[in-house]
């Protein structure tokens, strides 16, 4: 399942409630500006002497907080941070340096792993403690990345990363070299949708350069200069069964977005990933995607593949709807996810891959694709 909001984003209040408190305004605040804690920092508190303290990416709201209580003739003093912060200097951006880096719930080896962000990937960068970084990554996900993971820029060292020719990496899982051999020492793995600076087209091998300059060669038959590849990338009900099929047998990783490990929704952004299209990082966000397709009294037949089916529990009058899970059909009542590992299950109680529980928790099916 893939369902949670990190509570490193919650807010905590300190004094008693009241009709005008600071802490309702800051609540106002933080949901107008920040609902979704997964993509926004918000993170203020109010002391019991009238100090908020705290962190927020958000400039805007910060000023309108202290608008809002200066209008309530409420006293306090703003001592607020706005980030990104002053530690970091003009490093404020980042560049993902390895296969796959590993984004946590917070600064510490032993905590959650909330996703994962591939090699070439750009980051902006809010906050650090110690060897970690808070950082953002392109579909607005905040979470920690230590130090080894990724290498840290400027904005001019960004644009002229960003500018470079690119290499993306398509094969589900290989390795750079230092030499043009595979026989030479491993600079480092690559996972599918990894993406180098393209410095050189050789016989056999392209040469490519590393976000924190390492040189390498990744061979040409695993591997497609990036603007060539977007040309030809296209999320067809064709490709998107291919590569989700390709994908079989990979084990379920709470957090993971890549062929070393899927949760639910990890699973379905990397099979429209590598077919050109990007989708939000969580079944509760994804859901929101694309266009509703019907399915009258559990009757799957409008249903393409390529289609998302997501899963949880209905709103009731005393709670929300909750998405838990999320798969991709296949046609003939078959769809695939992430449950314990890629695999393919059925909506069809006839079939002997029927996944009745699965039946039993669908909300809904979405076309997503472009």
């Amino acid at each position: 399942m893939r369902f949670r909001y990190s509570i490193i984003w919650g807010l905590w209040i300190s004094s008693a409630a009241s009709a005008q408190s600071p802490q309702q305004t800051i609540e106002a605040v933080r949901q107008q500006y920040a609902p979704d804690k997964r993509t926004a920092i918000f993170q203020v508190v109010v002391d019991s002497v009238g100090v908020l303290r705290g962190k927020t990416s958000l400039p805007a709201a910060r000023t309108d907080l202290l608008n809002r209580l200066q209008q309530q003739g409420i006293v306090f003093t703003d001592s607020i941070q706005v980030l990104p912060a002053k530690t970091l200097e003009e490093k404020t951006y980042a560049v993902v340096n390895v296969s796959v880096a590993n984004l946590r719930s917070n600064p510490r080896d032993a905590a959650e792993l909330a996703t994962q962000a591939l090699l070439g990937t750009s980051l902006r960068v809010w906050d650090k403690e110690r060897g970690w970084y808070l950082a953002q990554t392109p579909d607005q996900y905040i979470a920690w990345v230590d130090f080894g993971g990724i290498q840290r820029m400027t904005k001019t060292e960004l644009n002229a990363w960003e500018k470079s020719e690119k290499l993306i990496y398509t094969r589900p899982f290989g390795f750079c070299y230092s030499q043009p051999d595979p026989n030479a020492q491993t600079v480092s793995d690559l996972v599918a949708g990894d993406v180098l600076v393209l410095e050189k087209r050789e016989k056999k091998f392209f040469r490519v350069r590393y976000p924190d300059g390492r040189i390498g060669y990744v061979a040409r038959s695993e591997a497609q200069p990036l603007a060539e590849w977007q040309a030809a990338a296209r999320p067809t009900e064709e490709n998107l069964v291919r590569t989700a099929r390709s994908l079989m047998g990979i084990p379920y990783l709470w957090g993971g977005t890549s062929v070393k490990g899927m949760d639910c929704s990890g699973f379905t952004k990397t099979v429209y990933r590598l077919n050109g299209q990007e989708l939000q990082r969580d079944a509760s966000q994804q859901v929101y995607e694309g266009a509703l397709v019907e399915t009258p009294g559990g009757d799957f037949s409008r249903l393409r593949p390529g289609d998302l089916l997501f899963f949880g529990e209905p709103a009731r009058p005393d709670r929300p709807e909750r998405v838990v899970h999320v798969g991709m059909w296949l046609g003939k009542g078959e769809f695939i996810h992430a449950s314990g590992r890629i695999r393919i299950s059925s909506l069809d109680p006839a079939a002997s891959n029927f996944d009745e529980a699965e039946l039993k928790r669908f909300l809904r099916a979405k076309r997503v694709r472009k």
